[in-house]
């Protein structure tokens, strides 16, 4: 036993074993009993069964934590403004070049100024949706790469089962066995949600979110991967994970279940935080389009025609990020963008001062945050998330 310890003391997993000494049976002699000493009665591992399950608990927690902070700090760097411009600093740009064009409402160099402003905020606005869609699919692929883990580690911990029964049956420990499965669950702990108990025999049963038995004896259940329609704040195409309890039930997408472990933490960035910005980056598009719009289509440019609106309007809020575009009439001539309020007024800048403003009134949908409040507390609560 001691030899085994050194020889193991660098395996991961592994617990320090001990011999269990119990007297040993007496001999008789005439009236008189000998002792015989002491003789091994068992090899025990050195560990605590209370709290390998409270490492487990913690091990899911941390797995949890790390897959979110990991998914959270490539979020945060779509937002980033201290390296190059962003949505806001393109917010910004796109209403001061109005209140610059008003400052000069004749002005061609004004409306251009205004023209490509608007552009390079419609672009911005497609590369965060972009941007934010590519890291759902990423952590798309990386929910089926732990699921994969998940598959593999629950398979040799059903094989292990097996042996620890086969060598229990036969009086022995299955210490090294034991070791090895403990580490096991601790690495699935660590991708997903899991309770265990270990059962008459030595084989313990393994279950995922609140019903999926995962492991029972030396039976390994397999999750699968699927591509899903969109369901409630899971996105169109998104991946979800089935589970299938017996060979003649059909799969069932278990994927609600799986709040914990590294899956877990992916899944909520997924399906909570990205969904939760492509909203609200959705809603803002939309509103900007909107409010100007309407101020827009009142004014003249300076043909002295009146009614146009200074970008297409988007069908709807959702997707408004990606379809939001410039006016392909002010695409083509930026003296179709209009800056008066009134016809055959030379100098009339009511309407490029009414957009300007725009950035400092409640337009948002509740019509009682500006643009830049929005703006700012989606940003707030990316950085509370990061932490």
């Amino acid at each position: 036993t001691t030899g085994h310890n050194i020889a193991n003391k660098s395996t991961e997993g592994y617990s320090r074993q001990r011999v269990e000494l119990q007297t040993a049976e007496p001999i008789g002699l005439g009236n008189q009993r000998i002792g015989m000493g002491s003789k091994t009665a068992a090899v025990t591992r050195t560990n605590n069964s209370y709290l390998e399950k409270q490492i487990g608990k913690e091990q899911s927690s941390l797995g949890y934590y790390n897959g979110k902070s990991d998914a959270m700090n490539r979020v945060e760097q779509v937002y980033n403004e201290q390296a190059n411009k962003g949505l806001n600093t393109f917010v910004t740009d796109f209403f001061n070049s109005f209140r610059e064009f008003a400052n000069n409402p004749e002005s061609l160099a004004g409306r251009t100024q205004v023209k490509e402003t608007a552009e390079f905020l419609t672009s911005d606005f497609k590369r965060v949706n972009n941007q934010l869609n590519e890291i759902r699919r990423d952590l798309d692929t990386q929910v089926s790469s732990n699921v994969d883990s998940v598959n593999q580690l629950t398979k040799e911990i059903a094989q292990l089962n097996d042996k620890i029964q086969l060598v229990t049956n036969q009086g022995g420990p299955g210490n090294d066995e034991r070791d090895r499965r403990d580490l096991l669950i601790k690495q699935l702990g660590e991708k997903i949600n899991i309770r265990w108990a270990e059962g008459e025999g030595g084989a313990v049963t393994v279950t995922a979110g609140n019903t999926a038995v995962l492991v029972a004896g030396s039976d390994a259940k397999t999750l699968e991967v699927r591509s899903t329609p969109g369901d409630g704040k899971k996105l169109e195409g998104s991946v979800s994970i089935f589970y299938k309890n017996n060979e003649t039930s059909e799969p069932f997408d278990a994927t609600k279940q799986f709040t914990g472990g590294a899956i877990g933490g992916l899944l909520d960035v997924r399906d909570n935080t990205i969904t939760d910005l492509l909203d609200n980056v959705d809603k803002m598009a939309y509103s900007i389009a909107t409010t100007v719009n309407e101020v827009h289509s009142r004014g003249f440019d300076a043909y002295n025609r009146q009614g146009n609106n200074f970008f297409d309007m988007p069908m709807e809020v959702r997707g408004a990020s990606m379809g939001l575009k410039v006016n392909d009439a002010i695409s083509r001539d930026p003296m179709r963008i209009a800056g008066a309020r009134h016809a055959n007024a030379p100098g009339d800048n009511t309407v490029a001062n009414a957009i300007g403003q725009l950035q400092f009134e409640q337009v948002m949908p509740d019509k009682k945050t500006t643009v830049d409040e929005f703006y700012n507390s989606m940003v707030g609560e990316v950085g509370i998330q990061s932490r």
